[in-house]
Formats: C-alpha cells, structure tokens, sequence
C-alpha cells in the first residue's frame, strides 16, 4: 500500500517568480504538487498552504503557526513534507524538534536554491528525497537537502548560492540518497518514545552575540533594561572569554544573577566546547553559565527560545540544557 504524504507549503523560493521588486513566493502547495507529481506517483499526496513568506520573515510565531498544523495533521498521515525558504529553514526545523517531541512519524524540510519552475532548478531532486524520506517511517523532525537528510537540530546553512547549501554539523547524517537509494544512519535516527506532544509556548527575548576582541561587556547592561530572558554568545575557539582590559566575565556574573539564562557555545562550526580546559572558561562556568558543548548555534539560539517557553526558572532551563532532547547535544 502506498504511503500517504501531506505536503505543506510555506513559500520560500521553491515557489517563488519573479517581480519587479525579486523573487518573492507565487506558487501555492497545489501548484508544487502538479509540477512534481509525474516523478512521486508512487505515494498518495495531498497539500495544504501554510504560509506564503520568503523564510527571512518567518520567527517564532510562524514557527508556532507550522508545529500546530503538523501536530494537528500527523495522525493522518505516514510523513510530511514541509517547503520552506533556505534562509531561516534550519532555524525552523530545530524548533520544531524541541516543539514536536516523539513525533511519530518523518517530518521533512526541504527547498531549493532556484524556484521548481527554473529549469535548472535544484527543487526536483530535493523534494523526491524529502518525500523518500517521509515515505521511510523514521520518526523525527528533518531537513533534506542536496541528497542529504540531517536532524533538525544539527543542519546549518552554510553557503548562500551552492545546491550543497546544508551541512550537519557535528554529528552524521541521518540519511543519504546514492544508488543504494535512501540510506537510513540507524546510530542517527532514534526511534519515538511516547505519545507526541505539542509544546509550542516560546519565549522570543533571546539574543545572540559573537564576541570579537575590543567588544565592550557594557551591552549587558542595556541587555538588562531590555528585558531579555535569554543570552547565547559564541565564544572564542574552544571557549574563551575575555577578562583582561574588559571584564566580561563580571559582567556575566551580574547577567546571571539577575536571572538570565547565558549559554555559552564556540565560534568554530565544528567539534564541541570545553570550558574546562582554560582559565577563561573556568572563570565563567563558576559565575554560572550553560555550556553549549557541540550544539550549533542554531539549536542553542532555538532550543533557550523553546525553554523559556517551558518555564523562567533558570535552573529548570540549566537542566534543559544538560538533556539531549532530539539529538541536539552529544554529552559526555
């Protein structure tokens, strides 16, 4: 029996036209469905439109707006296939991973870098992965791209024009597409392990800061004043703060005490953070911030913005942070 796939659409520039003023998303889930349908007549497919958005104006709330039409719909459907713009898609996708646990079924991102109507389009490839993928009945939440799937919580965007343009950070992927065909990484993919629930409450007074030499710890006063409740910092290499000339580490000291959560992650893309190998990583660990380890940035930004959501209590979101929820974190 063939397997039955939703396909809901988002925009993005899968199914954008030209304008006068760029691309901007035109074709709706139906318009998608017809172009491809001839190449995925194995599986029973329906479409629903979502959103119309370029991914660069999808946040939080449109993130809510995309997990409660995937939760409501799951329970009819062997997998679904969600088309989305590149640009904020690994954002998305990780959100959904903490919003959606033990989903049951394969939830797919997927979109391309020229519109489906381009004839050079990367579109057709990636949408028969995606749908390959949500036929496999592997639960979880995906991103499929360029032959490649990757866990939700691991994919990074990390070239603006190349079809490679997602890579899974840190950990391997979850699938590939070769002339095996679809190969699922079992040690990748976890199988679910309860009822799905929908855990949708955010809290967006998240912001996220690269440090650079000569950056003035003063900004966490305004931080302060502006009501944050979350603060993600890309520290240097395997995690180095600054202390000397501009006492970071005071400042963060103050930060936390008054109740904000502070995760801490690496600049570098790859491998993980260790606070416990320099004095300048010592010095902040005891003024109490959360050690990203080998989360990307993405996850640690989604999954404090997801957090919050749960609860204000900072130790509730510590503990958060020291549980491996979807395959974010790897811990020792």
């Amino acid at each position: 029996m063939s397997k039955k796939i939703l396909l809901l659409s988002t925009g993005g520039t899968i199914a954008s036209a030209p304008t006068e003023h760029g691309l901007a998303p035109a074709a709706d889930g139906r318009e998608l469905l017809s172009r491809i349908a001839p190449s995925v007549q194995q599986y029973q497919l329906e479409s629903e439109d979502v959103l119309n958005l370029d991914s660069s104006n999808i946040q939080p709330e449109e993130w809510q707006v995309i997990a409660r039409r995937v939760y409501q719909r799951h329970l009819g459907y062997d997998g679904i296939v969600i088309t989305h713009g590149t640009d904020t898609m690994a954002y998305t996708a990780s959100a959904l991973s903490f919003m959606l646990p033990q989903i049951p079924i394969p939830v797919v991102f997927t979109g391309s870098q020229l519109p489906l109507a381009d004839p050079l389009s990367d579109a057709w490839e990636n949408l028969r992965d995606a749908f390959a993928m949500a036929a496999s009945g592997q639960p979880g939440i995906f991103l499929c791209f360029n032959r490649k799937v990757s866990l939700g919580c691991r994919a990074v965007k990390v070239r603006t024009t190349g079809f490679d343009a997602f890579e899974s950070v840190n950990c391997p992927y979850a699938a590939k597409v070769d002339s095996r065909g679809l190969r699922i990484n079992p040690s990748v993919v976890r199988p679910a392990a309860g009822l799905c629930q929908l855990k949708d409450q955010l809290d967006c007074r998240v912001i996220l800061i690269k440090l650079t030499p000569g950056f003035n710890p003063d900004i966490f006063d305004m931080l302060l004043g502006m009501d944050y409740r979350g603060i993600v910092i890309e520290a240097f290499g395997i995690g180095g703060l600054h202390f000397i000339h501009r006492d970071l580490v005071s400042k963060l000291q103050k930060v936390t005490e008054a109740g904000i959560s502070v995760v801490v992650c690496s600049q570098c893309l790859y491998e993980a953070s260790d606070f416990s190998v320099y004095e300048t990583g010592k010095r902040i660990l005891e003024k109490g911030v959360i050690q990203g380890r080998d989360m990307t940035s993405v996850a640690a930004v989604t999954k404090l913005i997801w957090a919050l959501g749960q609860t204000q209590d900072p130790a509730q979101v510590r503990a958060f942070f020291e549980t491996d929820l979807a395959g974010e974190i790897t811990l020792d």
